[in-house]
C-alpha cells in the first residue's frame, strides 16, 4: 500500500498537478508563451494569493499597481527555493527563461475562473521588458513607474 503520492510534470507550460480541498499546486515549466518577449498582459486573482517557488533556471516575478495614468512595477529576479507571494488583488506576471521550472501554490481551481487580464500597450510592453532586463542584470528588486500622457 502506497501512502505517499508523487507528482511531476516534464512538459512545457502550466499543469495543476495536485488539486485538493481549498488549494492546488501546479508546475509551470518554460514555454515560449511565458518568455519575456511574449508578455502582452498582466493577470490578477480576486480570491487568492499566489505563491511561486523557482525550482530551476531563471525567472523574473513581476507585480504591478495600475492606476488610470501609471503602472508601477516591482520586479524580482527569483532565487531558487525562495517562496514569493503575490497577494490577492495584485496584478502580476512571470517572465521565464529557457529551462526554468516554477511551482505555483494557490486556491483550488484558480486557473479555471479566478482571473482578469490587463492588456499592455506596445509602449507598456517595451517599458516592462526594459525593466525586467535591468532587474535580471542587477539581480535585485526594481521599482519602476510609467506615466501616461
Amino acid at each position: 500500500m502506497k501512502l505517499i503520492e508523487e507528482y511531476t510534470y516534464d512538459k512545457e507550460g502550466y499543469n495543476p498537478s495536485l488539486i485538493s480541498k481549498g488549494w492546488q499546486i501546479a508546475f509551470l515549466n518554460y514555454t515560449a508563451t511565458e518568455s519575456l518577449d511574449s508578455i502582452d498582459k498582466l493577470d490578477i486573482h480576486l480570491e487568492t494569493d499566489e505563491a511561486f517557488i523557482l525550482l530551476s533556471g531563471q525567472a523574473a516575478l513581476i507585480a504591478a499597481k495600475i492606476t488610470e495614468r501609471d503602472i508601477t512595477y516591482d520586479i524580482v529576479d527569483m532565487k531558487q527555493y525562495v517562496i514569493y507571494n503575490i497577494p490577492v488583488n495584485t496584478w502580476h506576471k512571470i517572465a521565464m527563461y529557457p529551462g526554468s521550472k516554477v511551482c505555483i501554490i494557490e486556491k483550488h481551481l484558480t486557473h479555471l475562473s479566478d482571473f482578469k487580464f490587463y492588456h499592455l500597450s506596445t509602449e507598456q510592453k517595451e517599458v516592462l521588458k526594459k525593466e525586467v532586463n535591468r532587474c535580471i542584470k542587477n539581480s535585485k528588486i526594481i521599482t519602476a513607474s510609467l506615466h501616461y500622457s
